[in-house]
């Protein structure tokens, strides 16, 4: 049975799918503009399952995720100014233009980053699950990957040590059906990633990805039993992604017709209607909330745009950790 949030948490969940979806449509025009280099993985679609995740975390959770980590960033309080000054490669981002559209990372939000290498930020995690069960801090770690991580050597390594030590920690898999380029029948012989959590002793929960508090009442549930000490959950978020896999992909693999089919289904107008139908929201009070979600991404633009690149010694900063 999903869990409903109370109005605020409705509101905030939505406030923040419309700005995350808002920001990554302007990165996209930002990157083809050669205002941001590199590359960039967009999450268009996923919003529902970074929001309705953070949304049942407390302060002191720690989160790793993968390259495609914008969603999750901004849901777990990632400043907008913070993220794009960061896209643009200037001293006043998130990670002092440094990281850039793959490593995003705030420790002082958890986000101890999001990980270029596919399935490496599975045992990071393991150490902050680790770290908050030897002190006793009452918190979790959470690591999001996709279904194609599944099949990496360190999915298995992690769950394996995840339940043997029984780690606070839970695994989300966003399983939007690809890749990179590749459809996950093709590569993954079952047809759910979460039925790999039994051969660790772990619960497989699968989850309408789309549905940002079916998300949030999965999440809270695992969460609530790894903090008392019953260790970690695989949670699998049925989502799909509406771009292609990184910046100038059209996404020529898909079936025809398949994207419609998930458009019919997007997060941001699910939560909306659920909004509307109990007396919560109306159709003004969306354009004014989408209004605002506009003129925060656009001020967020145009401030980093204006912010500095970092000096040249900045090179040789914050190589080693000094405490």
């Amino acid at each position: 049975m999903t869990t409903t949030l109370p109005i605020e948490g409705r509101q905030q969940a939505l406030r923040l799918m419309l700005e995350t979806r808002l920001a990554e449509e302007k990165i996209q025009e930002l990157f083809l503009a050669n205002l941001i280099r590199g590359t960039t993985h967009l999450a268009i679609g996923h919003e529902g399952v970074a929001v309705g995740t953070a949304a049942a975390l407390i302060p002191g959770d720690k989160v790793t995720c993968t390259y495609r980590g914008h969603h999750h960033a901004l849901a777990l309080g990632m400043t907008l100014r913070a993220m794009m000054a960061e896209m643009m490669g200037k001293e006043t981002g998130a990670c002092k233009g440094k990281g850039g559209s793959m490593h995003m990372t705030d420790a002082s939000i958890g986000l101890l980053g999001a990980n270029a290498i596919v399935g490496a930020q599975l045992p990071i995690a393991m150490g902050a699950a680790l770290t908050a069960q030897v002190k006793k801090t009452g918190n979790i770690a959470v690591t999001f990957f996709g279904e194609g991580a599944s099949n990496i050597g360190a999915f298995h390594e992690a769950l394996n040590m995840a339940s043997v030590w029984k780690l606070p920690v839970l695994f989300i898999c966003e399983n939007n059906l690809y890749g990179e380029y590749s459809v996950w029948s093709k590569t993954t012989p079952v047809q759910d990633i979460a039925v790999r959590g039994a051969a660790y002793a772990i619960p497989g929960v699968i989850v309408d990805g789309q549905d940002a508090e079916a998300v949030y009442t999965a999440v809270k549930a695992a969460g609530d039993r790894a903090r008392a000490g019953e260790g970690p959950t695989l949670i699998e978020c049925k989502t799909y992604r509406y771009r292609g896999h990184s910046r100038t992909d059209t996404a020529p693999y898909r079936k025809a017709g398949e994207l419609d089919e998930w458009l019919k289904r997007d997060p941001i107008d699910l939560l909306k209607g659920r909004m509307i139908a109990d007396g919560q929201l109306d159709e003004v009070e969306f354009a004014e909330m989408r209004h605002a979600a506009e003129t925060a991404v656009v001020d967020a633009v145009d401030w980093a745009k204006d912010q500095p690149y970092p000096p040249v010694e900045a090179l040789y900063a914050d190589v080693y950790y000094e405490g």
